[in-house]
């Protein structure tokens, strides 16, 4: 049972591979519709820490989530095949059927109804995903994991390969979600600026030889 409050608690975390200790006795616990950075030096275990919150990692210790939680989460960087046979309207009715809701999301991610992206609806759903930049594709994974109406985001550096300018477009995105739902977000990030600025509480991983 979670204390009142909580949406989150992990108690002395432990991951190893082939020996190596990844994460040494990590614990914390989150409150609900707060947001959490996670940062450090690479190697130090915070995409390891993000995939065992997502139970995809083997671990020792405890992780407890409260009962409704409904996680949705944003990987580091995806690389799409050009020759992918893929659309972002394919990609995205695998996890929601209905269309105009996935219209809305894609709206509230930054895709314009302008002229050059839509007809009736957004144009982009028709655009194959290896035809994407960068930038676009995690506009395009930023929608998927806000489908479902999660109430928890996971974001591994969600704006990896991004402009400066794309990076300030998201983090306001992430804030404004929060303002409009009930949504925790926990995230990685190397930018201090956009930490202090974003993040309620912040852990600092270290890289232990």
């Amino acid at each position: 049972m979670l204390e009142e409050g909580l949406i989150l608690s992990v108690k002395n975390l432990n991951v190893d591979f082939n020996g190596h200790k990844i994460l040494d006795n990590l614990s914390l616990d989150l409150k609900r519709d707060s947001t959490l950075a996670i940062i450090g030096p690479n190697g130090a275990g915070k995409t390891v820490f993000i995939k065992t919150l997502l139970g995809l990692i083997n671990y020792s210790g405890n992780i407890t989530w409260q009962k409704d939680v409904r996680i949705g989460y944003v990987p580091q960087k995806l690389s799409v095949s050009r020759e992918l046979p893929l659309t972002v309207l394919e990609f995205l009715i695998l996890k929601e059927k209905d269309t105009k809701k996935i219209n809305d999301i894609l709206l509230k991610v930054g895709f314009k109804q302008k002229a050059e992206h839509i007809h009736h609806d957004i144009r982009v759903l028709n655009t194959k995903l290896g035809s994407l930049s960068g930038g676009e594709v995690q506009r395009i994974l930023m929608a998927y994991a806000l489908l479902g109406n999660p109430n928890v985001l996971l974001l591994d550096e969600p704006t990896a390969g991004v402009d400066i300018k794309g990076e300030e477009t998201f983090y306001e995105l992430f804030k404004n979600l929060k303002k409009d739902s009930d949504l925790t977000i926990i995230f990685i990030s190397h930018d201090e600026e956009i930490v202090t600025k974003y993040a309620d509480n912040i852990i600092k991983l270290i890289h232990e030889h």
